[in-house]
């Protein structure tokens, strides 16, 4: 059972930044690949972010640029940072975890995640 525990979302005006954290079993940092994927209701979900165990970085198109995964294996703790935030960006955000996809990886497999947590809420006004 690998548990994800996200944090740091709310509320923002267009232009700003938010910064998630999800906190992560120690024993995964080593090897497993982790991501971050959104869902806005009536819409499918979609991949943000990904970052494997070598740190290699991926991300969607519509956030590339504006967003930063990184994740600090001292404190088993993975980060998403988030710029110039827009409206369409309002989503509940998920974190993800894998052990068996290997890369390199697509935004577009964060949905084939085999963990995810329960997802916080980000929501960005005009």
């Amino acid at each position: 059972q690998v548990v994800l525990v996200e944090s740091g979302g709310g509320s923002v005006q267009a232009g700003g930044s938010l910064r998630l954290s999800c906190t992560a079993p120690r024993y995964t940092f080593a090897s497993f690949s982790f991501g971050w994927l959104r869902q806005i209701p009536g819409k499918e979900r979609e991949g943000v972010a990904t970052i494997d165990s070598d740190g290699q970085t991926s991300y969607a198109d519509s956030v590339k640029g504006r967003f930063t995964i990184s994740k600090d294996n001292t404190k088993n703790i993975l980060y998403l940072q988030m710029t110039n935030l827009k409206p369409e960006d309002t989503a509940s955000y998920y974190c993800a975890a894998d052990a068996s996809l290997s890369s390199p990886l697509k935004s577009d497999y964060v949905p084939l995640f085999g963990y995810f947590g329960k997802g916080i809420q980000v929501t960005v006004s005009s």
